[in-house]
């Protein structure tokens, strides 16, 4: 199946597959110096948990329909997330980890909006 036409229960299982990808983002966040001396990359923390903790319960009950739903209903508020953290990194700091982990939370944002584009139904 091309990723262009992907059925709800594979956009739920390639979604969750990328959800992997933003809790390293999100831990690595969560526990750098950096972020408790910043609110607004403590910010970015907390929606990066947001969205995931919003789809745990639909994959678990692999209710593709629910998941797709609120994956959604949260995309925009991941993506401006994102665009925070690519905005203010180069202030919080030039270290590779830094730099890597703004690139994996745009690419994960990038992949779940073409999932979330990517439907049969």
């Amino acid at each position: 199946m091309s990723e262009s036409s992907l059925s709800p229960h594979s956009q739920m299982e390639a979604i969750d597959l990328q959800m992997a990808h933003l809790w390293m983002v999100r831990t690595f966040l969560k526990h750098a110096e950096e972020t408790e001396e910043d609110e607004e990359l403590q910010q970015v923390a907390r929606t990066l948990y947001d969205y995931m903790l919003a789809l745990g319960p639909a994959v678990q009950a692999n209710d593709s329909a629910t998941y797709l739903k609120q994956a959604k209903k949260k995309f925009s508020k991941l993506r401006k997330a994102c665009e925070l953290f690519e905005e203010i990194q180069p202030e919080i700091s030039d270290h590779t980890n830094f730099k890597m982990a703004a690139v994996s939370c745009r690419q994960v944002v990038n992949q779940v909006g073409a999932i979330l584009g990517a439907s049969t139904s």
